[in-house]
């Protein structure tokens, strides 16, 4: 599936990942490939997501490698769609 994510300072993440992990209003859930359409408010917490994406220059110092191996970049708040396989994240 194809993930993006953008804030007002840029669009931080575009590319094709396996999973994405966010912290919804009821709880931090999973997407995976074929998702159903879905549309949440996003908590502070971490937006994880496995795979090799690009990372746009100068934003590399926002992102971390976790210990299982998944990316994830810290969030204030922000809303996701989910939709025919191409999660946005528009993230704060």
């Amino acid at each position: 599936m194809h993930l993006e994510i953008v804030t007002p300072e840029a669009s931080l993440v575009k590319g094709e990942v396996t999973s994405v992990i966010v912290p919804g209003v009821n709880g931090e859930f999973q997407m995976l490939n074929n998702h159903a359409a879905v549309v949440s408010l996003l908590l502070e917490g971490k937006v994880k997501f496995e795979g090799n994406p690009e990372i746009t220059e100068g934003f590399e110092e926002k992102f971390v490698k976790e210990s299982d191996g998944k990316w994830s970049l810290a969030i204030t708040s922000g809303t996701l769609e989910m939709n025919n396989n191409k999660v946005i994240v528009l993230a704060d």
